[in-house]
């Protein structure tokens, strides 16, 4: 196996054991959506945000459930046609709506959250409690940090697409 000189091994960067950890966490979580919330994984992420954030927009759910707007707005659709949202149009936006719990959403929301909890727990059970808080903040640095990146290259390519207007 070759290995270029002062170049990290893929399976030791970050990107790569968080993307591993995503995908050995999820399999489980979504496994246990059904069995124990009767709702997908995205449906019952959507529903938690929801729960967490309301009243509101379906850009607001996409960013807090971290799906793209058309997939935010197919999980709203299902959860309103559930019985577990219901959706108003906004007073701010003429074209948006916002969105909120039924009280059938509050309950499905409070077992929804209790999952979440369990496998917070079960995720992260191997540290110390001390542990756990050190990696949240670090977490927080982290996502802080690169959504600061984003911002900049997103500001960078705008400027970017308005020389190339000119």
């Amino acid at each position: 196996m070759a290995q270029a000189p002062d170049i990290i091994a893929l399976e030791r960067t970050f990107t790569y054991r968080l993307h591993l950890l995503h995908k050995v966490s999820d399999l489980e979580t979504q496994q246990r959506y059904p069995a124990d919330v009767g709702l997908s994984l995205s449906d019952g992420r959507c529903l938690t945000a929801i729960g967490r954030f309301e009243p509101l927009s379906v850009k607001d759910l996409a960013r807090y459930a971290n799906l793209n707007k058309s997939q935010a707005s197919r999980a709203a659709q299902a959860l309103v046609e559930q019985g577990l949202v219901s959706k108003r149009d906004s007073k701010n936006d003429g074209r948006g709506v916002t969105l909120s719990l039924t009280a059938a959403g509050r309950k499905a929301w409070a077992r929804a959250m209790q999952l979440v909890q369990r496998r917070n727990e079960e995720i992260f059970g191997c540290l110390t409690s001390a542990e756990q808080t050190q990696l949240s903040a670090m977490f927080d640095r982290l996502v802080a940090h690169n959504q600061q990146l984003a911002l900049s290259r997103d500001s960078r390519d705008s400027r970017d697409q308005d020389d190339e207007d000119v």
